[in-house]
């Protein structure tokens, strides 16, 4: 109806409709088989996140608190943060 008020016959703004309504059955298999495939692949990229965090804290965060003097408490901490990880991860499944 927005093309016939600007003066479009009613040929070409059913084509055009029709032509932009094509689109989307393609446009949801695209977006389910993206749903399928990032839910396999879901474990492997939190996987990978989780090992550039640890990578991240062991060359930045551990050298950077035992220069100043904080070691006992950086690895108290790291310990006690990692334990709580561990029974949020049983606990919660």
């Amino acid at each position: 109806m927005a093309l016939r008020g600007e003066g479009y016959s009613r040929g070409k703004s059913f084509f055009v409709a029709f032509m932009s309504g094509v689109v989307e059955p393609l446009g949801g298999l695209v977006g389910a088989g993206a749903i399928v495939l990032s839910g396999a692949l879901l474990p492997w990229a939190l996987a990978f996140a989780a090992g550039a965090m640890l990578f991240i804290i062991s060359s930045e965060v551990i050298p950077e608190t035992h220069r100043t003097g904080a070691e006992r408490g950086a690895t108290a901490s790291l310990f006690v943060g990692f334990a709580v990880m561990l029974f949020l991860d049983v606990t919660l499944g």
